[in-house]
C-alpha cells in the first residue's frame, strides 16, 4: 500500500474545516476544494463569480507549486458553482488556466458553499 503524505503549503490560507489542503499518495495529489479565501487574511474574495475563480484557482496553484506541479498535471477537477448561471463566467477564466489538453472535470451546482463562496474547485493532480 502506498504511503501518503500531508500537503499543507506555506502561504495557503487555513483549511475552514478539519482537512489538509491536498494528501499525496503514489503519484497522485489529490487537492481539497478550494474557496476563494485571501491567504493573508482568510476572508473571502470578490463578489462575482470571476473574481472568485481566479483567487480560487490561484490558491489551487500554490498546492500544486508546492509539490513543484503546475496545472499540466491536473488530470480531473469537480467545480462546485451555487449558480449554474454562472458556468459562462468561471468558464472563461478557468480556460485561462490550463495550457492545452484540459482535464476530465465536473461541474455541479450546490445549494450553499462555505463562508458564501460562489464557487469551489478541487483537482487531482498526476506527477
Amino acid at each position: 500500500m502506498a504511503s501518503k503524505l500531508i500537503v499543507k503549503p506555506a502561504g495557503s490560507p487555513s483549511p475552514v474545516g478539519p482537512y489538509n489542503h491536498a494528501v499525496r499518495t503514489g503519484d497522485l495529489l489529490f487537492c481539497s476544494g478550494q474557496i476563494p479565501l485571501d491567504p493573508d487574511t482568510s476572508e473571502l474574495v470578490g463578489s462575482d463569480v470571476k473574481t472568485q475563480t481566479q483567487r480560487v484557482l490561484q490558491n489551487v496553484d500554490l498546492i500544486l507549486q508546492d509539490q513543484s506541479l503546475s496545472f499540466a498535471n491536473v488530470v480531473k477537477t469537480t467545480v462546485f458553482l451555487t449558480d449554474l448561471q454562472d458556468f459562462p463566467a468561471m468558464n472563461e477564466v478557468y480556460a485561462g488556466y490550463f495550457p492545452k489538453d484540459f482535464p476530465a472535470r465536473s461541474t455541479i451546482q450546490v445549494v450553499a458553499l462555505p463562508k458564501g463562496a460562489k464557487v469551489e474547485i478541487e483537482v487531482v493532480a498526476h506527477f
